[in-house]
């Protein structure tokens, strides 16, 4: 009761910003809505009120070390650790910040007492979410590498799974396999993550690299359906 009076008064003369996750994903992947404030605006009975998805994208995430590691909340460290292996990592980090607004979705009718209705809402505005997330390099790179690669042929890869992201309507930040291979590989280099030896690009951290590359789980997916 108090969560909902507080969502209420709160509306009347200010925007609500929040994550619908509830939390950070520990495996990269895009995470299942919690319901808890969404069903608060709701009961809120705003005349007017509209929600606008809202995707946030990284090309290095600055805990990815930390994150990938642990996959799950369950087997989180105590945060001074965690804290100080960030530290190590933030040496010479620099990252870009991306985000991309969606179509605004009317909840006007939505009853706030049904459970499905509320769930519905919620799925739906994870996929507007979903949807909206930049495609970047360093996710792109991710998803293409294979355990020792030559150049070239991972910006073939890239190239074709550009082209599937394309088709399938993706908010792409890339244009080709070259400009993905270009913008991410001494990122991901430096960052620990990839090595490149003798005219070949290896994985040196499997976890965090798939960490990055489950973070366009959710558009193959959609693509993978559509093509059916």
């Amino acid at each position: 009761m108090t969560l909902k009076a507080y969502v209420a008064e709160l509306l009347r003369t200010h925007d609500f910003f929040f994550y619908p996750e509830g939390g950070r994903s520990y495996s990269g992947e895009i995470k299942r809505p919690k319901t808890g404030l969404i069903h608060a605006a709701l009961h809120a009975e705003h005349p007017h009120l509209v929600v606008l998805p809202t995707a946030i994208a990284y090309d290095l995430v600055l805990e990815d070390h930390v994150l990938a590691r642990q996959q799950v909340k369950r087997s989180q460290r105590r945060f001074s650790r965690e804290l100080a292996e960030m530290v190590r990592y933030a040496v010479g980090y620099r990252s870009r910040a991306f985000v991309t607004f969606g179509t605004a979705i009317p909840i006007a009718g939505i009853d706030p007492d049904s459970r499905r209705a509320v769930l519905d809402l919620s799925h739906t505005v994870m996929h507007a979410i979903g949807r909206a997330v930049k495609v970047l390099p360093t996710a792109v790179v991710a998803a293409a590498m294979r355990p020792s690669i030559t150049r070239r042929e991972l910006e073939y890869r890239a190239d074709a799974l550009i082209d599937t992201l394309g088709t399938s309507g993706a908010n792409l930040g890339v244009n080709d396999g070259a400009h993905a291979v270009n913008g991410a590989l001494d990122a991901l280099v430096a960052r620990g993550i990839l090595v490149v030896n003798r005219g070949r690009v290896r994985v040196r951290n499997r976890n965090v690299l798939r960490y990055y590359a489950r973070s366009l789980d959710h558009l193959l997916a959609s693509s993978s359906r559509r093509s059916r």
